[in-house]
């Protein structure tokens, strides 16, 4: 059974969803992918890992960096948990590029290459965003791309942690990862 709260953010509301094993989802209202993994049948309650939750969010649009994460359960794929369970060692207020990312996933698959977009839809797809930090992924060439919340959102995110955005720009057409 999965639970389900709100929290308003300075740069949108947000759902939260959680089951007995931590969170499950984290969505900007309206995003791409909205509750895409939220159970039909769930119940609107307060359990202590949104709470939790809340509180790092309260940390976070503050502008500091939480000093903990609030439980978390990855609903998806190995390949998918994987890319989010490196986008979790992404430091707060850098950015790494979908190939970098790509690279690292080759590198502990085994393999000699790994596709960009393999990565890129995997990030997509992360249903548990700000806290695994999908906002903090870019095209190689530096195109602020790919953010299923919004290229505004994006920016705001990566503003609000005072990233290096000199090197970053809003593609004008297509996504390039």
């Amino acid at each position: 059974m999965q639970y389900t709260s709100h929290y308003t953010s300075p740069i949108g509301d947000i759902l939260l969803a959680a089951d007995d094993i931590g969170l499950t989802g984290l969505w900007f209202e309206g995003q791409k992918y909205y509750a895409y993994k939220l159970e039909v049948q769930h119940k609107e309650k307060e359990l202590p890992v949104l709470k939790e939750t809340k509180k790092w969010l309260d940390i976070y649009f503050s502008g500091k960096n939480p000093d903990f994460t609030p439980p978390i359960h990855m609903i998806g794929s190995d390949f998918q948990t994987m890319v989010w369970k490196l986008l979790l060692k992404i430091p707060y207020g850098k950015t790494v590029t979908y190939g970098e990312i790509a690279h690292k996933v080759a590198e502990e698959r085994g393999l000699p290459h790994m596709s960009s977009q393999a990565v890129g839809g995997a990030v997509g797809h992360n249903e548990i965003s700000v806290i695994i930090p999908c906002h903090r992924v870019v095209g190689s060439n530096g195109s602020l791309t790919g953010y299923a919340g919004g290229i505004d959102k994006k920016i705001k995110l990566l503003t609000l942690e005072k990233a290096d955005m000199n090197h970053l720009f809003i593609p004008k057409k297509g996504t390039a990862l």
